[in-house]
């Protein structure tokens, strides 16, 4: 009887885990500058605020969220121009200066106006992460293991959240930002140790420094070495018909791009108009609903949780599932819960006796929160990395980040605007129908990208037949410089 061989391991896979861990620190970075607003809101509009004389009105508490969404949009351009010019690497370590002052800032904060300039900081040093670790992880990551090591984003994100969640519960005002001032360093410390992005690399013409990145990421497997980099110069040849830096008008030059950009935002659209904010801002509202006499704290705390359970699901099943699949699960699921949340306040509202279901707000809560993490959550960063070529990923990353943080700004200050209009109830049913949107949208024009290399999709996109071997770069024709030594170590 025949036993089946076992597929190798693909080289380096801890080296890539652990280079993935460590940048993935500054989305947790992020985490707990969102997770910081929930436990310390109630603090600040207390009679007895810790910044300032007077408690914190509900305007100025939306600007909070406001303004990170402006400094995100202010600094996508900035950061993604030093990724290009600089390196993956020298943009990385940049993100600590923003973080800094965001936290050093709030220690020594005498006005609520300080807290609001701490606030822009975040989003500055929040849309270098956003655009960064796809983009560096993309670009290290094997094509097997892209998928789950991009998903690990919005797994640290939410860890983040929910680190300050709890941190908000138990320390006071300025103890909480002096211990977070304490993760950027930690970050800091320990990306500078990380090699280069080998894409970057050999884009410079650095091909020995390449291979020294390479040689690290991909466990010292010298025939991997070989052959991912003839794969980068071969590509870096092809990019080199564009003459000279690419611009905005080349998003919309070429067939594949212009489609991959039109899948990012419609996938980045979706995730921001599927209710993530809402459900996650109303959580103490539809505990209350459900007649629970926990505290909001608790609540959060219990949401985080979810969510960190959620994106660890996703961590797992990224490369198993698909992203197409998780996506279209998610929104399903989504919907879902919208609807029956809908339904609920409804009836709720039209004096109906609910109490016997006062279960139903709870789990729909619930459900909804793991489904988003499942795939909206991190499937469309996880997309974006992979449905751009690499002369065109840094830019097609900012004009998409510079959508999605202006969407969400519009999300964060329009929510409470349209429950006036339209009441909870009618809110929960237009996020359904977002979600509706979404499933077609992802049905009919996002391509399933699991395990495939880069140069397949960008074939697909653009409408050529993909080559067999799930699609492996095409090298025929191509003359490809290999003048250097592999070096013995990095």
């Amino acid at each position: 009887m025949e036993t089946k061989k076992k597929t190798p391991a693909e080289p380096g896979q801890m080296q890539q885990i652990v280079a993935t861990a460590i940048v993935n620190l500054s989305a947790l970075i992020y985490g707990t500058i969102v997770g910081w607003a929930s436990p310390m809101t109630p603090k600040l509009q207390s009679p007895d605020p810790p910044v300032g004389l007077t408690p914190m009105s509900d305007e100025v508490v939306s600007w909070l969220t406001g303004v990170l969404c402006i400094g995100a949009l202010m600094g996508t351009p900035v950061f993604g121009a030093i990724s290009e010019k600089f390196g993956r690497k020298i943009a990385g370590c940049l993100l600590t200066i923003p973080y800094g002052i965001c936290w050093i800032t709030t220690i020594f904060a005498q006005d609520q106006t300080y807290l609001l300039v701490a606030r822009f900081f975040a989003g500055v040093g929040a849309s270098g992460s956003i655009l960064l670790v796809p983009l560096y992880v993309g670009e290290i990551a094997s094509s097997g293991r892209r998928g789950m090591l991009g998903s690990l984003l919005v797994l640290f994100i939410n860890v983040g959240i929910l680190i300050g969640f709890v941190a908000g519960a138990i320390l006071s005002f300025k103890v909480f930002a002096i211990c977070a001032l304490v993760l950027p360093l930690c970050y800091l410390g320990a990306f500078v140790f990380l090699p280069e992005s080998p894409v970057y690399l050999v884009r410079c013409n650095r091909t020995k420094d390449a291979a020294r990145a390479l040689l690290w990421l991909r466990g010292g497997d010298k025939p991997t070495v070989d052959r991912e980099l003839l794969s980068l110069q071969a590509q870096v040849k092809e990019a080199a018909a564009l003459n000279g830096k690419v611009s905005f008008k080349d998003l919309f030059a070429n067939k594949g791009t212009f489609k991959g950009l039109i899948i990012v935002l419609g996938l980045l659209g979706g995730q921001q108009l599927c209710g993530i904010f809402a459900m996650v801002n109303y959580a103490a509202t539809i505990f209350q609903m459900a007649g629970s006499s926990m505290s909001p704290n608790t609540a959060s705390i219990i949401v985080g949780a979810i969510q960190v359970f959620g994106s660890y699901l996703s961590t797992s099943l990224m490369e198993r599932a698909g992203r197409k699949l998780l996506i279209l699960i998610s929104c399903i699921g989504m919907c879902i819960c919208h609807c029956t949340l809908g339904t609920f306040c409804y009836l709720q509202a039209l004096k109906y006796e609910v109490s016997s279901f006062s279960w139903i707000p709870v789990t729909a809560l619930s459900v909804y929160v793991v489904v988003y993490c499942l795939g909206m959550g991190p499937a469309p960063f996880v997309v974006a990395s992979e449905v751009f070529s690499a002369e065109m990923s840094s830019l097609a990353n900012s004009v998409s980040l510079i959508f999605l943080w202006a969407l969400g700004f519009f999300v964060v200050k329009l929510f409470g605007t349209f429950m006036g209009l339209f009441g909870i109830h009618g809110c929960f049913f237009i996020l359904a129908a977002f979600c509706s949107c979404t499933f077609v949208f992802t049905l009919i024009l996002v391509p399933e990208t699991k395990g495939r290399t880069i140069q397949s999709i960008l074939d697909e996109l653009n409408g050529f037949p993909v080559n067999s071997h799930n699609g492996d770069y095409r090298t025929t024709n191509i003359e490809v410089k290999k003048d250097f030594p592999i070096p013995e170590q990095v």
